[in-house]
C-alpha cells in the first residue's frame, strides 16, 4: 500500500493555499481572512497537534483575528482577551467571557455562534504568545497536518466501504482460522502424545 501512496491535501488546506500569498503580504480581503482562520482553526482543533504547532499558528490566527476587529472595537477586544488569559477554568466569570468572546469574534470570522470553530477561537486567542505571523513555520505546520498520504487502495470503495477496511477484515479472518486450525492440531497431536482419547 506504501508504494501506491500519494499525498492528498484536505479541504482546509486547498482553501488555505488560496488565500496564503495575500494573508501574508496583507492584501487579503475579509473573507480571505476568515478563510485562513477556518482552515487554521481546522489544524488547532486536532488532538494530535504539537505544542509548538499549536503556538505558530495561535499567533497567526491572533494577528489576523485582531486585524479583522474594526478599529473602534479593537482596543476592547484586546483587552476582553486579555482578561480571558488570566482567568482560570473554575472562575464564574471564566464561561460568560468565553461565551461572550465567542459570540463576538464569531461575526468577525464569519462563523456561526453555535460551531465548534467559534467556540474554540477564544482558547487559541488565550492561548497565543504574540501576534505575528512566522510564514515559513505556518507553512510547515499546516501542510504537516493537513496533507495525508492516501493511495487508491483507501479512496476505492467496496461493498459502500473503504476497500482497505475490507482487506484488513478478510486478513483478520484468515488470520483467526489459522489460529484456530493451529490450535486444534496442535491440541490433537498432544493429545495422542500423552495417551488421551476421544470418544
Amino acid at each position: 500500500m506504501k508504494l501506491a501512496e500519494e499525498p492528498r491535501p484536505e479541504k482546509a488546506y486547498t482553501d488555505y493555499e488560496s488565500v496564503w500569498n495575500n494573508v501574508v503580504n496583507n492584501k487579503a480581503s475579509i473573507v480571505e481572512k476568515q478563510t485562513f482562520i477556518s482552515s487554521a482553526l481546522s489544524v488547532l482543533g486536532k488532538v494530535t497537534l504539537d505544542p509548538k504547532d499549536r503556538l505558530v499558528l495561535n499567533s497567526a490566527v491572533n494577528k489576523i483575528t485582531i486585524d479583522l476587529v474594526p478599529s473602534s472595537s479593537k482596543e476592547e477586544f484586546i483587552n476582553k482577551v486579555e482578561e480571558f488569559r488570566i482567568l482560570k477554568f473554575g472562575d464564574p466569570n471564566y464561561q460568560k467571557l468565553k461565551s461572550e468572546l465567542s459570540t463576538i469574534s464569531s461575526v468577525y470570522i464569519g462563523e456561526e455562534v453555535y460551531t465548534l470553530k467559534a467556540k474554540l477561537l477564544p482558547l487559541e486567542l488565550a492561548a497565543a504568545n504574540s501576534s505575528s505571523i512566522n510564514k515559513s513555520k505556518v507553512e510547515v505546520v499546516m501542510a504537516k497536518y493537513l496533507i495525508h498520504n492516501q493511495s487508491f487502495i483507501t479512496d476505492y470503495e467496496f461493498l459502500g466501504f473503504p476497500f482497505h477496511y475490507f482487506y484488513t477484515a478478510v486478513f483478520l479472518l484468515i488470520l483467526f482460522v489459522g489460529i484456530c486450525l493451529y490450535y486444534c492440531i496442535a491440541t490433537e497431536r498432544s493429545m495422542k502424545k500423552i495417551g488421551i482419547l476421544e470418544d
